[in-house]
């Protein structure tokens, strides 16, 4: 599929941005979210802000730099990889919201009823007040900032050797954008460091493949704002973002490898996949007339599969199916009946975003003490129970609020257009009405539902007429033209 910005009789179909940031404004209210703070939250941060606890191992000599998307401002980690004798040093900086925040202050109590950041086009519901997430406790360049510090060796092939990890002083040198990182690696100007990423990276996606790990590479579908005009893309990614993810990936693991030989901790799990529900994909596979020879397992099949290619592309949304269900346990003293994440195909934990969601910050702590041999601090064992159920209701919000938003700009865009038809591709097919599933559209990037008078030809090129595109209720409605 396309990934890029598309465009209609030579005009990118956009939609007015004042209507839809009242669009978006009554969502919020829907989901009782707000982007501002009450007082006393906004003056805890403040305060914090201008006090943060410092600690006293200095690591600023550390030529640390961030990569994210270009208008981030909520820094999490930032990065320095070197060469060792071994193979590899990976020096990982994650924001130490901690330094700034206190067990049951205003801060804590109202990061405990938000969970995680809330992103939506050009809207965002923060987690914490952007005295903090967008500026003392963000790794903005050239600021001394508190981190937690992840100092991990690894092999030539990219294995695990030893880690630990430290409060630390650091000083991230450059903001960068995954665009410019790519740009650099791609013409040849680009700092040792990205070379030395794009190494472990490459050698990471090597151990995830021989581990069993998936990850699905689907297109991601994204808003535009353009001034007051919004637009809907699908976008590609680029590689220097999987591997940057492959260190968080790394990271993770690590930190649950601490807390499993602990048993202390705070896991991000995935149950194994049903075998009925692989059954299921096979089926797919073979209405789609793609080749899954019976020996080929899910993970190196995932990994065959192109989505420029229509009927791959509703492979990849099929096979979505096995990656829900997805959760959070807590434990102390004993381990949980399952601990693995099956998609990572590994014990995982979240530590690497704490300024965008609750569980990291906690998980974080756990690591600290049990990395220097002391007792994980009561105030985190004390909520061990609570915060798997915090962080679903959250996720399940953080979801809900993305949803409508795009819901919204998709209607938006569309409303001027009912009747008139558009490339796509069916993605995925009813299993109880065949008749109804979900259709991709190129141009404009928008996926919706679809129906017909009779079975939808699933992975299939079609035309697709919009019978309905209402902004007020969100809705929009093809039917085979």
């Amino acid at each position: 599929m396309p990934r890029r910005v598309v465009r209609l009789r030579d005009e990118v179909l956009s939609a007015d941005g004042e209507t839809l940031r009242a669009g978006v404004a009554a969502i919020q209210a829907e989901l009782d979210v707000a982007p501002e703070f009450p007082p006393e939250v906004e003056q805890a941060a403040q305060r914090a802000a201008k006090s943060p606890r410092l600690p006293d191992l200095d690591r600023t000599d550390l030529p640390f730099v961030t990569i994210d998307p270009a208008t981030a401002q909520d820094l999490d980690q930032a990065l320095h990889i070197e060469k060792s004798d071994a193979g590899y040093t990976v020096h990982y900086a994650i924001a130490d919201v901690g330094a700034f925040v206190s067990p049951g202050d205003p801060l804590d109590e109202e990061a405990h009823k938000r969970g995680e950041t809330l992103y939506g086009a050009d809207s965002k519901v923060p987690l914490y007040p952007k005295a903090l997430s967008e500026d003392a406790a963000s790794l903005l360049a050239d600021q001394v900032r508190p981190a937690l510090l992840w100092t991990i060796e690894l092999d030539g092939d990219g294995g695990t050797v030893a880690a630990r990890v430290e409060r630390a002083r650091v000083r991230s040198r450059a903001k960068l954008s995954y665009a410019e990182v790519q740009e650099q690696l791609d013409n040849g100007t680009a700092d040792p460091v990205f070379t030395l990423l794009k190494e472990v990276g490459e050698r990471r996606q090597a151990q995830e493949a021989e581990r069993g790990g998936v990850s699905l590479p689907l297109p991601e579908q994204e808003v535009r704002v353009d001034g007051e005009h919004w637009s809907l893309a699908f976008r590609q990614q680029h590689p220097v973002e999987q591997w940057n993810a492959q260190i968080s990936l790394l990271t993770g693991m690590t930190a649950a490898t601490f807390m499993v030989t602990a048993k202390t901790g705070l896991l991000r799990t995935l149950a194994p996949a049903d075998p009925r529900d692989v059954k299921r994909l096979r089926r797919t596979a073979r209405a789609l007339r793609i080749d899954w020879p019976d020996d080929e397992n899910y993970p190196a099949f995932v990994r065959s599969l192109d989505p420029a290619t229509s009927s791959h592309a509703a492979m990849l949304v099929a096979c979505t199916r096995l990656l829900r269900g997805s959760g959070y346990v807590g434990f102390a003293g004993e381990l949980p009946e399952h601990t693995g994440h099956s998609a990572i195909a590994a014990d995982y934990a979240h530590v690497t975003a704490p300024l965008r969601r609750l569980v990291d910050r906690y998980a974080g702590e756990i690591c600290v003490a049990l990395s220097a041999g002391d007792a994980v601090p009561g105030w985190v064992v004390d909520r061990l129970g609570e915060l798997p159920k915090t962080m679903q209701g959250s996720t399940r919000r953080a979801n809900q609020y993305e949803r409508a938003v795009l819901d919204l700009v998709e209607a938006a865009v569309l409303h001027a257009h009912v009747g008139e038809s558009f490339d796509g591709v069916v993605v995925e097919v009813d299993d109880r009405d065949q008749r109804k599933g979900d259709v991709t559209i190129r141009e404009p990037a928008v996926e919706a539902p679809i129906s017909d008078g009779a079975e939808l030809p699933l992975g299939t090129d079609v035309r697709a007429r919009l019978a309905a595109a209402d902004p007020a209720t969100r809705t929009i409605r093809f039917e085979l033209a």
